[in-house]
């Protein structure tokens, strides 16, 4: 089987339907391609939010790639997802090829999704989940959407389980910084709680650091742009192992 093993995961407020516009062409190159909605989220929103952590987020994106027997994984997160793939890394680091982190959180080890966020935004935020267990979605402005992406964007949009958002990471930064790790910066308007990832991606070893004049929801206002360097990346990934007739 030719193609790298793909799986893209969505952000805060997202879904699986984030990724419609590089989906297509991604399979039609030839690759394995697999995007997850976490728990309490999207097509999932129906789902109790209170026991959802990071932990439920990373098992989801797991299962993904133990289910489908996936190896040499291109691992992809935007945004909040940012702290998920970390996670992943950490916990099935024999299976991962590269992480891909699109305008998205890079944490340290111990650190959660709100750590750093200003204080304002913490106390507004906390104070949304005691008052009702999630985030609920904001219009999606200072995106650099057009009206009619913003409009498509606005009307899928789903609470964010809010049991995720103080959620510490432990892991071994060491085996993550060996990683090859790629940092995608959509800076055309820069979302403030991204600004923290995009000095650390500056000041850390072993960073590549590829910048697309667009907004945060990259995948929808710049997809080709996007395709073209997920295509360049998965291109240099080897081939996933076949999978087993039987299976």
């Amino acid at each position: 089987m030719s193609g790298a093993a793909i799986v893209l995961v969505h952000g805060a407020w997202g879904g699986a339907w984030v990724w419609q516009r590089v989906l297509g062409p991604l399979r039609a190159a030839g690759h394995r391609v697999f995007t997850v909605s976490l728990s309490g989220t999207g097509e999932r929103a129906h789902q109790p939010h209170a026991p959802i952590t990071l932990q439920t987020h990373i098992e989801d994106v797991k299962a993904v790639i133990e289910c489908e027997e996936l190896t040499q994984v291109l691992l992809v997160g935007h945004s909040y997802s940012g702290m998920v793939i970390t996670g992943v890394a950490d916990q099935m680091r024999d299976r991962i090829a590269q992480l891909v982190y699109v305008d998205a959180v890079v944490p340290l080890p111990g650190e959660s999704w709100s750590s750093r966020h200003s204080e304002d935004t913490q106390a507004q935020r906390r104070a949304v989940i005691q008052a009702h267990g999630h985030l609920p979605p904001s219009p999606p402005q200072g995106m650099g959407l057009n009206a009619e992406d913003f409009a498509w964007v606005e009307r899928r949009q789903r609470p964010h389980p809010g049991g995720v958002y103080d959620s510490p990471l432990q892991f071994d930064a060491q085996a993550w910084a060996a990683l090859p790790r790629t940092f995608i910066d959509c800076d055309r308007p820069a979302l403030l709680t991204i600004a923290e990832a995009r000095k650390r991606v500056r000041q850390q070893p072993g960073w590549t650091v590829h910048e697309i004049p667009t907004g945060h929801n990259v995948m929808i206002s710049a997809a080709p742009a996007l395709l073209d360097l997920l295509l360049a990346m998965a291109g240099a990934q080897p081939s996933p192992l076949p999978t087993p007739a039987n299976s």
